[in-house]
């Protein structure tokens, strides 16, 4: 009895373990030999929401800390549980060397296929964690941002979808004058950033569906990497199609805060209390 009840007792201690900070594998036990890694930040209490997060770094790569860790932990004190991911990203030695001349590296649909399967996998665990598989949900923060709303225009099945998604002072367009060139080469790659077909189809503004997910967007006219402009056009894409959403546009604030409590301006940091906000009005309605 005594040894049963000690296998027990362990069992549950690898799965409080597991749950809290252990990054996990998306594509382990699939055919997909690639290791892209999602680290949870658990909220306390049952059928809880979710958010991957998923950080900027014009896709080659991450701003982890301030638009990753410090984003989910701030999520989890809010009771909202996370998944900060590391998805794939063409990585430093493609920007300065320009490697994908070469070779193909990590390239479109790379990064979207690796939010779509951290879908899968949190709704796939989701009596481990204690979460809700209606209430699962992406934020990113400028490539990031472009990563999460590209997911939420075109996903390969309904567990893929996003329930809800908040691009953070996101790359929208491709194509636009206002394009931030840098995030386009890092998701194409050197070859398909000069393809028409590529720029178009990922130019978030050009494909908004009329049963797109909710969304929160928020940026700042002063940004100085992504031009203020990418956000009013997929806000004018929303608007359009009938898409559900909340824009914020803040005078001040520039780029790259995430949840940093003292990046940015005290104005553009009330995005955190507005995003809270809008959950429990459309999310957890």
């Amino acid at each position: 009895m005594n040894y049963a009840l000690c296998i027990i007792i362990l069992l549950l201690a690898c799965t409080v373990g597991r749950a809290q900070n252990l990054p996990v594998d998306i594509w382990a036990d699939t055919d997909v030999k690639k290791h892209v890694m999602l680290t949870p930040y658990i909220a306390q209490g049952e059928n809880t929401p979710c958010v991957i997060v998923c950080p900027g770094g014009s896709y080659f790569w991450h701003d982890t800390e301030n638009e990753g860790v410090k984003v989910a932990e701030w999520l989890q004190k809010n009771g909202i549980s996370a998944f900060v991911l590391n998805y794939r990203t063409a990585y430093v030695s493609a920007f300065i060397f320009r490697t994908r001349l070469v070779v193909r590296g990590n390239q479109y649909p790379d990064p979207q296929n690796d939010l779509q399967q951290s879908i899968r996998y949190v709704k796939n665990h989701a009596l481990l964690y204690g979460i809700d598989t209606t209430k699962v949900g992406a934020m990113g923060f400028s490539a990031g941002g472009h990563l999460v709303m590209s997911v939420a225009e075109k996903y390969d099945s309904p567990r893929s979808r996003p329930a809800f998604v908040a691009p953070i002072y996101p790359v929208v367009s491709f194509t636009d004058e206002c394009t931030h060139k840098r995030s386009r080469r890092g998701l194409l790659g050197e070859y398909r950033k000069r393809k028409t077909k590529y720029r178009e189809m990922l130019s978030l503004e050009k494909n908004v569906p009329t049963d797109c997910p909710p969304v929160f967007l928020v940026n700042c006219v002063d940004d100085p990497i992504v031009d203020y402009r990418n956000s009013e056009l997929l806000d004018s894409a929303l608007t359009a199609q009938g898409v559900e959403h909340k824009y914020i546009q803040y005078a001040t604030g520039g780029h790259g805060f995430g949840a940093s409590d003292e990046k940015g301006t005290p104005e553009c940091r009330r995005w955190k209390e507005e995003f809270l906000t809008w959950m429990k009005e459309i999310v957890m309605r």
